[in-house]
């Protein structure tokens, strides 16, 4: 049968918060020797012999050095530089055809004496490859056959035996991605150009929207209008019945129905004739309920709401309302919409405008 085995006197089925931190300052012990001992010479030759590169930047490692050789390589594209991940052993087997007498290989290795990278480099530089090997153990082989070498000073292991890999690797890393950022900064890398190479994240989102705004918003100063993408205000706002309006003077707890079903996680509150006063978010109420707990029975709406909203008018085009939502100093997800005499006659939601297909 499959069941486990019952703990050993051995097991501890608990860890000690005091081993547990002992371990973090132990492991930045080891990181301060690193700093303290990184030859700045050596690591400013290694620097600027990437910038200088005419080809591209390959790095290979075996084991957990590989796992940061393909992660450094990672960030190096993400900057828009010509980098790669070439396995040692792939590359005896064909792989290394990629490789021409431009680019750099840089070899990662604790020990400097890792045998499927010693086997690569007369391969390599067949090739006329420049080799550069990132070691931690003084007097090994590959420093005696590579073209530069670059020492990251090891103290131990965290490893009570000094041996898995986990100090090495985050020395490893640090001087990688510190060594990334440093030739992003020399090559002058923008936030947009760093934001083009991001397309799906929350930089790259931001760019790419900015641009669909300046692109739409210059069709509108040529007249031209037709696709979904320049939609007004009106055509796919909420309006009548679909508004969550309240009064002033009405309980915060008499309005929660209200605040909840009409899906705009907002109440609009009004005067009379429907002039705007403020809104009432689904984020205040939290923020209220935190503040007077219990007093929160006894509060208005007009006592807690934002009398100075964003709002936008109806003959606007929705992607201003769009971009009005994501401007500073906080995005938000709906902009009351109001005519000239300050009269609420729609409400228009983030969601709404992904729904129109903005």
């Amino acid at each position: 049968m499959g069941s486990l085995s019952a703990p050993t006197e051995k097991t501890k089925t608990e860890i000690d918060q005091n081993d547990l931190v002992n371990m973090f300052k132990s492991q930045q012990k080891y990181l301060n020797y690193f700093f303290e001992n990184l030859n700045h010479s050596q690591t400013l030759t290694f620097t600027q012999t990437l910038l200088n590169s005419k080809g591209t930047i390959y790095f290979t490692g075996v084991g957990k050095s590989g796992f940061v050789s393909q992660k450094i390589s990672q960030t190096l594209v993400s900057l828009g530089i010509k980098s790669g991940f070439l396995s040692p052993v792939d590359a005896l087997h064909g792989d290394i055809g990629i490789l021409s007498k431009l680019d750099i290989l840089v070899l990662f290795s604790k020990s400097g004496n890792t045998e499927e990278l010693l086997r690569l480099v007369p391969c390599a530089k067949a090739k006329g490859v420049f080799l550069i090997c990132v070691t931690s153990m003084e007097g090994n082989l590959l420093e005696g056959v590579c073209d530069m070498n670059v020492h990251l000073p090891l103290e131990r292991e965290l490893c009570p035996y000094n041996l898995a890999p986990v100090t090495s690797t985050a020395i490893q890393m640090v001087f990688g991605d510190t060594v990334a950022i440093a030739l992003m900064g020399a090559r002058n890398l923008t936030r947009d150009e760093y934001g083009k190479n991001h397309p799906a994240g929350r930089i790259g989102k931001s760019l790419i929207f900015k641009e669909y705004i300046v692109n739409v918003l210059m069709l509108k100063d040529f007249g031209i209008r037709g696709s979904s993408d320049l939609s007004l205000v009106k055509d796919v706002m909420k309006k009548q019945e679909e508004l969550p309006v309240c009064r002033e003077g009405d309980l915060i707890m008499d309005q929660l129905v209200e605040l909840t079903s009409k899906g705009c996680g907002c109440l609009l509150v009004v005067e009379s004739a429907h002039h705007l006063i403020g809104t009432f978010t689904d984020g205040d109420l939290r923020r209220t309920l935190k503040a007077s707990g219990e007093g929160i029975f006894k509060l208005t709406v007009g006592e807690m709401c934002n009398r100075n909203p964003r709002t936008i008018g109806p003959d606007a085009m929705a992607v201003e309302a769009m971009e009005k939502m994501e401007s500073p100093p906080s995005p938000v997800q709906f902009l009351p919409v109001i005519d000239h005499q300050n009269v609420v006659i729609g409400i228009i939601t983030l969601h709404g405008l992904v729904s129109a297909g903005l």
